[in-house]
């Protein structure tokens, strides 16, 4: 995993990023918020406060982190906790035969637990760029056959979540 997984997305700050560049932002900021908790046990509110004073479209070590749209971070995170006791059985569900979420890396289990969040609640982002969002990210902590199982157990809950959206297999 790479070194600055509790830092989110950084880059060259444009005057008039784009909402897609703002929200990509948002969602490798609520991953890593969705992994800080996970790992250290802070709590949500405690989280979304640090990340939105400290992460959120700041300089950090010399270095300009691109602004991200706060209130679509909150509802990736708010929604993932509000909803993990009926997200993480269906990511179990998708996942292969005898790898349960709690089984797998800390940080792809935050990437999951988002992008089912994305396709199951917010049907306004078209599914392929939710899972093309996610895989993204999941490439940068991991290892390519770990964002092809990504993109696996992603595609296959678009499928159960939009299957008028994404059309046969």
């Amino acid at each position: 995993m790479a070194d600055n997984s509790n830092k989110p997305f950084k880059g060259p700050m444009r005057p008039n990023d784009r909402k897609a560049n703002r929200r990509g932002a948002a969602r490798l900021a609520a991953v890593q918020a969705l992994y800080q908790m996970d790992i250290a046990g802070a709590g949500i509110n405690d989280v979304l406060a640090e990340f939105e004073s400290h992460w959120l479209g700041t300089e950090v070590e010399g270095e300009q982190y691109l602004p991200a749209e706060a209130a679509f971070f909150r509802d990736i995170v708010s929604g993932v906790v509000r909803d993990q006791t009926r997200i993480d059985p269906v990511l179990d569900t998708a996942l292969e035969r005898g790898w349960p979420l709690q089984r797998i890396e800390a940080i792809l289990r935050a990437v999951l637990r988002a992008g089912a969040y994305e396709l199951e609640r917010r049907k306004d982002i078209p599914a392929r760029v939710v899972v093309s969002e996610y895989v993204d990210i999941a490439h940068a902590f991991v290892e390519r056959d770990e964002t092809g199982m990504v993109n696996a157990v992603l595609e296959q809950l678009a499928r159960q979540y939009r299957a008028d959206e994404m059309g046969p297999k």
